[in-house]
């Protein structure tokens, strides 16, 4: 009498073992709130939206808590008992690129363009809706997951080619000073985000050119001559007014 044939490589018959279903990675958020009842809130909020949720009370906790485990993104306040919060911002920046919410009191615009110059990606003033945060959250998360990867960007009808540093409009090449490369690969690596003014030339010139803004004026209306399909109304390539630039997909 034959043997009944079972299923390919299972001889016995039995059913093939399912593979477990994969966890999903839930994003990790560091916050940093010296304020106990706001802490306590943000953590409870956050959790209960299946983050990952690690805290500190100060700076330097948080600054190596951020380099044991590395966040996915931070919510900062800026009135530290030990730091201010706009120096553990560059601090972080010298090696971390995970967006920085700020959350503070202070309602001036100086103090919002120092927090953005030093590479924070959103500015939150208390008092402030708990859902407006979270909304805040999920956009700078979706930014980083839509970032360009650093190959091809498509600026109004031309090709940007940041491997292989080209340009080209309807086939043709379109020539970028190296100021200009430069610009542009840090605004296209942070798709929807401010970029802050004195950033840019800190990033760009170096340190002792932050007040020279008529730099930055004069190579991005030269960008935009060559790369928007209409400069005089830029589409991609933004002034924020006051504050610094924007890159548009």
């Amino acid at each position: 009498m034959a043997a009944s044939a079972g299923a390919p490589g299972n001889q016995t018959g039995a059913p093939a073992p399912v593979p477990a279903p994969v966890a999903a990675v839930r994003p990790r958020i560091l916050i940093v709130e010296d304020e106990p009842a706001l802490l306590r809130a943000l953590r409870i909020n956050l959790r209960a939206r299946s983050y990952e949720v690690f805290t500190a009370a100060a700076a330097r906790p948080a600054l190596a808590e951020a380099a044991q485990h590395p966040p996915d993104a931070v919510i900062l306040d800026l009135g530290l008992p030990d730091l201010d919060g706009v120096q553990v911002i560059r601090e972080l920046r010298t090696w971390s690129h995970a967006p920085v919410i700020v959350l503070s009191g202070r309602t001036g615009s100086g103090d919002k363009i120092d927090a953005l110059d030093a590479g924070a990606d959103d500015y939150v003033t208390k008092p402030f809706s708990m859902e407006e945060l979270l909304a805040r959250l999920r956009a700078v998360l979706r930014r980083e997951e839509t970032a360009p990867p650093g190959s091809q960007v498509i600026i109004g009808s031309c090709a940007v080619d940041l491997t292989a540093r080209t340009v080209s409009r309807d086939g043709q090449p379109v020539r970028l000073t190296p100021t200009e490369w430069r610009l542009l690969e840090i605004l296209v690596h942070h798709p929807g985000q401010l970029v802050g003014g004195r950033r840019l030339l800190t990033e760009v010139w170096g340190p002792g050119y932050e007040q020279m803004g008529h730099y930055l004026r004069f190579h991005m209306a030269r960008l935009r001559r060559k790369l928007e399909d209409d400069p005089a109304r830029p589409q991609h390539l933004l002034t924020e007014p006051g504050m610094g630039y924007r890159f548009q997909p």
